[in-house]
């Protein structure tokens, strides 16, 4: 594997974040980690988002955005409501988008997973273009990093098969995302299908 060419994907725009750094050197790529985000808060569209990853978000443009000024995090991917797809981080590095957290007794998830953002928020619906957004990126990850696959039954798992997983679950004590409209059901059934699709499963 080429890490050097594949740690970007071509088809996706790049918004380079400086929030990032080395893996461990032992760190094999093993979990998905599914986010949610919306700036300000319940609120899409716009590219605070994109400017909050890259610590160039504008404080005067809303009121909450002070409390989160000094804050440097980035997950490796953004989609947005639309289904368009932006990459702020080389997934061959890691990006600040876990903090404490632990997964199958394993700590310090930004070391072994990639993080994915979705526009969204606890209490509403995602987007039709997001799940298969997110199937479709998903695909190509596990593709990209195989130890994603389960090799035995996972019970923190949230999709049968995979390593996958919503922010809640590797730090219930302070993370409440994707939430309770994500649709789990959904989304593993999309990325099945395209798995079914491309002769893998």
């Amino acid at each position: 594997m080429n890490k050097q060419n594949q740690g970007w994907l071509h088809h996706i725009r790049a918004c380079p974040s400086p929030n990032f750094n080395q893996r461990p050197a032992s760190a094999d790529i093993s979990l998905l980690v599914i986010h949610n985000i919306s700036l300000p808060p319940g609120q899409f569209g716009g590219d605070h988002i994109e400017k909050f990853f890259c610590n160039q978000l504008d404080c005067s443009a809303h009121e909450y955005f002070a409390t989160i000024a000094e804050l440097q995090v980035s997950a490796h991917f953004l989609i947005e409501r639309s289904g368009q797809v932006i990459q702020f981080v080389d997934i061959f590095e890691r990006a600040w988008h876990a903090g404490q957290s632990i997964y199958e007794g394993r700590e310090n998830c930004n070391d072994f997973s990639i993080g994915v953002e979705l526009e969204g928020c606890d209490d509403q619906c995602y987007s039709p273009e997001q799940y298969q957004a997110l199937a479709e990126l998903s695909f190509q990850l596990i593709e990209l990093c195989p130890s994603m696959r389960a090799k035995l039954p996972s019970l923190a798992s949230k999709v049968a098969g995979f390593h996958i997983c919503g922010h809640s679950d590797i730090a219930p004590e302070r993370k409440t995302d994707p939430g309770p409209y994500f649709d789990w059901l959904s989304y593993e059934k999309q990325l099945q299908q395209i798995f079914t699709l491309q002769g893998d499963s």
